[in-house]
């Protein structure tokens, strides 16, 4: 049977980026028919042209739909979409598409086919590969995982920030209501909460190439993360129905 899976794509102000990730989605989506695919463009609070050129495309692709938030926040916007997907798998990817898109039909099998109720991109485990990334950005991204490990320890996953993510329509049900975070530690959260009630997860290799014009301010970001990971170590996190 044909699976319904929404591809979420969160902008914000990516009125040049978003033609060339909608155009490389359909050339790919194109060649595997065995989904029913959707596109959803979740714009969260744009002050350029992307919300007039993702209504455009709305028009031209029947299986474009775009979201508007006016709050910003890359997590919100993810939430909104998924939350409000009624498709078997709900996909989000970066517009960048620095993930390469040959592996998104493993992103979804894993969901679909071999029953696991989360699937994510890695860049950090075997067979991965990784093109471009500036020495800082590498350090910063292992420093922050190897953190994780440190603070919860029975966690088996190795890339929380990979923007590549796959999540099954129960799940996404389950665990978005219990998410805090409106922005990018979202994804890490997102990780933490499914692993507290034994949600099964697998991780996928990609080649993933670094984009030079990313918006990621890596600083503050970095420092929201730990404050993130700080709560949910000693606050606790909230516990989702058992897995479905």
């Amino acid at each position: 049977m044909i699976k319904m899976v929404d591809i979420v794509i969160p902008v914000l102000n990516e009125e040049a980026a978003l033609p060339i990730c909608i155009d490389k989605l359909f050339s790919f989506i194109d060649d595997h028919p065995e989904r029913d695919w959707r596109i959803i463009v979740a714009d969260n609070g744009s002050t350029d042209r992307t919300a007039d050129i993702a209504a455009d495309l709305a028009k031209d692709h029947l299986n474009v739909f775009v979201m508007h938030l006016e709050l910003r926040g890359r997590g919100r916007a993810i939430k909104h979409a998924w939350g409000n997907s009624e498709a078997d798998v709900r996909v989000y990817m970066d517009v960048d598409l620095s993930t390469d898109l040959r592996s998104l039909p493993d992103l979804v099998s894993a969901i679909v086919d071999d029953g696991h109720q989360i699937a994510i991109g890695s860049r950090l485990t075997n067979g991965s590969k990784v093109v471009g990334r500036t020495l800082k950005r590498e350090i910063t991204s292992r420093c922050y995982n190897m953190m994780i490990q440190v603070l919860f320890p029975n966690t088996k996953w190795k890339d929380a920030q990979c923007g590549f993510k796959a999540i099954s329509g129960t799940a996404a049900e389950n665990v978005l209501p219990l998410i805090k975070d409106n922005a990018w530690f979202f994804d890490t959260e997102l990780l933490l909460i499914a692993d507290k009630a034994g949600y099964s997860l697998k991780e996928i290799p990609v080649h993933w190439r670094d984009d030079p014009d990313t918006r990621v301010k890596i600083i503050s970001t970095a420092w929201q993360d730990i404050k993130g990971l700080m709560r949910l170590r000693f606050k606790g996190r909230p516990v989702p129905p058992s897995a479905p």
